[in-house]
């Protein structure tokens, strides 16, 4: 592998600022923030403006430089590196042609052996000019859950299935495996207890109903750990609402209280942290769900599926500051949904040593595999593991990176390459879909290069906006341990823009958010989903808690109710597991983090680009090679040595307004982000007397597009939320866009 660039150890607002700059033989070249053109996996081709200042000469030489690239990512710290640069070209409209040469060689020379860095939030947001093609999945399944309202304090008790129980080991009782709480009865009796730790329900069954009791049996409350006393617990017991399917509970605080948005086109139910509007003009209902929206003229239904490409008009007009901005990821092209959808884009990489990558894959009994319909390839059902079978080979994803075998139970190793063809064609409705998101890049005997897009989290782009799970319901394993699959409804998923998919996380209270290891004594007949990273610490599938009080609704991006929620997480140990966050970095997690490649011995002598201090990150390269920068509210190109005005830059502020849209017609059409195929400048001829070919007119309008982004990702920047829930710095409700000094 050629030349790497160490990814920095870096704060966690410590902003990325461009331009950047090298030093070069014959003095310094300045780079500009990158335009990107193309990401393949981890492979990026862009273009970017550069500014050549020679030593002795006063006034720098603009030009416009081609490039492809490996592209490095941490999420934990919100960079990419961009590395092992080749420049494929370059074009100097400051120049004479006899200078050309000599210009481009000292590019050529001196950026390949440096490296640049960006924040993730400025990447994402530039990508909006990228030919990037994210095509809607096609078998995702849209069908509603099961929706239940409530006017009271209630908690959503979700059996995965029926009931099963299974015996504590030195105790008269049994417990429910395949429930997020502690529920336990009485062997062969029909005494029930259900706990949060604090707070005691009795029942008759596993089934309720449940009703609240200060009495459970000593014994049965001496097993329990003891409660954490900083738990905000409820003035009075949450009702229980008891569910086998999949379902979702609406929950209000008394009668939905309907609250009218600027514009008076929509109202929202303002005492739910569910996202519930309801449209003025026809009376509809709708109501998102795991980035999903679904209508009706009633709470009960029916429910039927809207494409968020489908929404009426109003929901691109939702305020961006307003109590439900937070909504706009999920409309159809607003800046956020956008955003959020190019982020899927985007891999998590890592480099693996292959000396400490190891995995054991525990079975229940023998390996029992089970062929995926329409496909060459079968999964292991009795294990929590993610095993393929193809091919007489197998093949197992652990923590985002693939592993070899010949034999399902090992011994296991890294793999170098896996059926990228056959494991292509596993469908959404297999619980291993995911692993189709997981890329092998490249390897050497001590290294193999890896990564995953959010889809092996579990979140996908769909007709414009995020959404997550597959919406399938995935049957459980049952024999003498119990596997659960990934859940798509249940657990109130929520996307915001600061933290990405979020399990419950505006249930701030932490009830009935409860481990349970029952001090060792259990046999340990369960065992939880870890396949992706999802799922972090005990319990089945995460937690569940309650809120009870700080409404937060639809996961809104409004500062202060996002600094309350993130500090209150940062705050308690337990809501660790409440989040899925997309900034978490699976590779950099305590149990696996012992794997990643120590790159310090062979980085040690490249060169950093460092921030180019006194320059407006304002220039940027167009798809012919003209230069132009913004000045004044204007663009200016680059001629002959000086600038000159060209036309005005448009007014248009991120979340300004909708960005309307065709409807895509019925079907699952690609949806292409971008504008027109890259294309390359042609060379300008050499030799005396030969005249130059006319150069196109300037498309003010793509640079628009590239201004915006720009400045859209360097506010998101320095908004970014410290990790792991710290409370990050404010964007400014009235924040002005069109400032160029970034």
């Amino acid at each position: 592998m050629g030349a790497v660039l160490l990814l920095a150890s870096l704060s966690a607002h410590a902003e990325l600022h461009w331009p950047q700059e090298i030093s070069a033989t014959e003095g310094v070249i300045v780079v500009y923030q990158p335009q990107p053109e193309k990401l393949d996996g981890n492979l990026l081709e862009g273009r970017a403006a550069v500014a050549l200042e020679l030593n002795g000469r006063e006034e720098p030489i603009f030009g416009a430089m081609w490039f492809s690239a490996m592209l490095e990512t941490d999420r934990d710290a919100g960079t990419a590196s961009v590395h092992e640069v080749k420049v494929t070209h370059v074009t100097w409209p400051d120049s004479r042609d006899a200078d050309e040469q000599r210009f481009t060689s000292i590019v050529e020379a001196a950026v390949p052996e440096s490296g640049f860095q960006i924040s993730l939030e400025r990447l994402t947001a530039s990508l909006g000019t990228a030919e990037l093609v994210l095509k809607s999945l096609e078998n995702l399944n849209t069908d509603p859950p099961e929706i239940i309202f409530r006017e009271e304090l209630a908690v959503l008790l979700l059996y995965d299935g029926q009931p099963r129980m299974a015996q504590i080991d030195n105790s008269p009782y049994e417990r429910a495996l395949n429930a997020p709480m502690v529920v336990v009865c009485k062997q062969r009796g029909n005494e029930c207890w259900l706990s949060s730790g604090t707070l005691w329900y009795a029942s008759s069954s596993p089934l309720g109903p449940w009703t609240p009791t200060d009495a459970p049996p000593r014994d049965l409350k001496e097993m329990m750990p003891t409660p954490d006393s900083s738990e905000d617990v409820p003035e009075t017991h949450p009702a229980i609402v008891v569910a086998t399917e999949p379902t979702e509970l609406i929950v209000t605080v008394g009668k939905p209280e309907w609250t009218a948005l600027t514009g008076g086109d929509l109202l929202y139910a303002s005492n739910t942290e569910s996202p519930w509007l309801r449209e003025i003009s026809t009376g509809n209902m709708y109501l998102l769900l795991a980035g999903r929206w679904f209508r009706s003229r009633s709470n009960e239904g029916p429910w039927v599926f809207v494409r968020p490409d489908e929404l009426p008009a109003s929901f691109a007009a939702i305020p961006p500051a307003s109590d439900i901005g937070g909504l706009r990821t999920s409309v159809a092209g607003t800046p956020e949904a956008e955003d959020a959808v190019r982020d899927a884009a985007i891999p998590q990489t890592a480099a693996i040593k292959r000396s400490e990558a190891s995995l054991t894959v525990e079975y229940d009994g023998e390996p029992s595999f089970e062929t995926i319909k329409g496909t060459d390839v079968a999964y292991a059902v009795n294990t929590g593991a993610q095993v393929l079978a193809i091919d007489n080979n197998y093949y197992a994803v652990d923590n985002g990176v693939w592993f070899a075998s010949d034999s399902p139970s090992g011994p296991w190793a890294v793999a170098d390459e896996v059926p990228r063809e056959k494991i292509a064609t596993i469908p959404p409705t297999s619980p291993v879909y995911n692993t189709t998101y997981v890329e092998i890049y490249q390897s050497t005997p001590e290294v193999v290069y890896v990564g995953y897009r959010p889809g092996y989290l579990w979140s996908y782009p769909f007709y414009g906006v995020p959404v997550y799970g597959t919406g399938w319901y995935y049957p459980p394993y049952y024999g003498r341990r119990y596997y659960p699959r990934p859940p798509t409804w249940g657990f109130n998923v929520g996307y915001n823009p600061w933290s990405g998919w979020n399990f419950g996380l505006s249930y701030s209270s932490g009830f009935f958010n409860f481990g349970m290891s029952w001090g060792g004594g259990y046999s340990g007949g369960y065992r939880p989903w870890r396949c992706c990273g999802g799922w972090y610490g005990g319990g089945y599938r995460g937690p569940t808690i309650i809120n009870t009080g700080n409404i937060n609704i639809g996961n809104n991006i409004n500062i202060g109710n996002r600094a309350r929620i993130s500090n209150r997480l940062a705050g308690s140990g337990q809501l660790a597991g409440a989040r899925m966050d997309r900034s978490r970095n699976i590779y950099n997690r305590p149990e696996t983090r012992n794997r990643l490649a120590d790159r310090s011995a062979v980085t040690r002598d490249l060169r950093q680009a460092r921030t180019s201090t006194g320059r407006d990150n304002n220039v940027f390269a167009d798809r012919s090679g003209r230069v132009a920068r913004v000045d004044g509210g204007k663009w200016q190109t680059r001629e002959a040595g000086s600038w000159k005005d060209t036309g005005s830059v448009a007014d248009r502020r991120p979340g300004r307004g909708p960005v309307t849209r065709p409807a895509t017609p019925p079907g699952n059409r690609p949806t292409t982000l971008g504008t027109r195929p890259t294309t390359r400048p042609t060379t300008r001829p050499a030799g005396p007397g030969v005249r130059p070919a006319p150069r196109p007119s300037l498309n003010v309008r793509d640079l628009d597009r590239a201004n915006l982004a720009r400045q859209r990702g360097a506010a998101y920047e320095r908004a970014r939320p410290m990790p792991r829930g710290g409370a990050g710095r404010p964007m400014p409700r009235n924040m002005d866009m069109r400032s160029n000094r970034r």
